[in-house]
């Protein structure tokens, strides 16, 4: 006899996958920020292979004793190795042990992202592209959120816990923090796009790029804020949306600061600071280790505003999704949930 399915056991091995996938996935980016800043991505000339060893055959002395944009280069390319390995384990973990249909579907389409990823990587650098390095800054982030996705979808409060806001504001806090998600990506594209203007764009090209991202940047905390604010003011008792609500709005602060210092470090300070008698002591050091930390940082920093933004949207469907009982949230608002 076939096992129901609200009795079948919790599968672990799925979620634990999917939460090393997001734990390795994170310095990818962070890391893939750094071949950026350094301008490090032509640093190894051929691909798959490396200069012409096989990826995982180089000597590790020639790798760590190397140049550093060899070092960082080559560091890339063994964590999207590593990257893409666990995706596959968690491929065949979910198809295992996961009974969901749709779920090995989300599964096949988180591998079928890192092959891209993978691809387009070795494209740009085969082409010495920079259109390619652009689109391969762009999906990096989406293939991380994907991760958290398939992370909240396997974990225990998703597949054991079933609750459904009844109260108007509950499909209004849905599409709030669907928007919010939408408008961390297209931010993200943004800047990307002004990580890799060519050398030879117009001053007018520039500037319209970092005023689009400054104008998003505005609405984007907007749209930030009033979630959180939402969620604070009416569904505090539920930690599920509480604590991410908390983490997304001190990211956001976080990445303003970063965005700030990242334009001091690159350009320079402010019209009404540069006559500040402490600011005249600061030159700016291409390349150097404080403008590639505070830059790279603020890259990485973008794709986990991202990251919590998603998982705000989802938690969010979950909850206005289905449920039979009647149970008191607090503050007015009732909520249901399967007995």
């Amino acid at each position: 006899m076939l096992t129901p399915k609200s009795k079948r056991p919790f599968p672990r091995w799925p979620h634990g996958m999917a939460v090393l996938l997001v734990v390795a996935t994170f310095p990818l980016i962070w890391v893939g920020g750094l071949v950026t800043t350094y301008d490090a991505g032509m640093a190894v000339e051929d691909w798959p292979t490396t200069r012409g060893y096989n990826l995982l055959l180089y000597p590790w002395q020639t790798w760590i004793a190397g140049p550093w944009d060899v070092f960082i280069e080559h560091g890339h390319r063994l964590l999207g190795f590593l990257v893409g390995v666990l995706t596959i384990t968690l491929n065949v973990a979910v198809w295992l042990r996961d009974y969901r249909r749709w779920m090995r579907w989300v599964a096949l389409a988180a591998l079928g992202l890192v092959l891209t990823q993978g691809i387009l990587g070795g494209m740009r650098v085969i082409q010495n592209s920079q259109q390619l390095a652009l689109i391969h800054g762009c999906v990096g982030p989406l293939f991380f959120a994907l991760t958290v996705a398939i992370a909240a979808f396997t974990s225990r409060w998703w597949n054991a816990r079933d609750l459904r806001l009844q109260h108007p504001a509950a499909g209004k806090l849905h599409r709030l923090a669907v928007l919010t998600f939408v408008l961390a990506y297209v931010q993200l594209i943004l800047g990307a796009q002004l990580r890799h203007l060519p050398v030879d764009a117009s001053l007018g090209m520039f500037r319209g790029v970092v005023w689009a991202h400054l104008f998003f940047a505005a609405v984007l905390t907007v749209y930030v804020l009033s979630l959180a604010g939402r969620i604070v003011a009416q569904y505090r008792r539920l930690t599920h949306l509480l604590v991410p609500a908390l983490g997304i709005s001190l990211l956001l602060l976080v990445q303003l600061a970063l965005g700030a210092a990242t334009w001091v470090v690159k350009y320079s300070w402010p019209t009404f600071a540069v006559a500040w008698k402490w600011t005249q002591y600061y030159t700016i050091q291409a390349d150097g280790m404080l403008q590639s930390s505070i830059t790279t940082a603020h890259v990485a920093n973008g794709s986990l505003i991202l990251a919590t933004a998603i998982l705000l949207a989802l938690r969010s469907t979950r909850l206005v999704q289905r449920g039979v009982v009647q149970t008191p949230l607090g503050d007015g608002y009732l909520g249901e949930a399967v007995a």
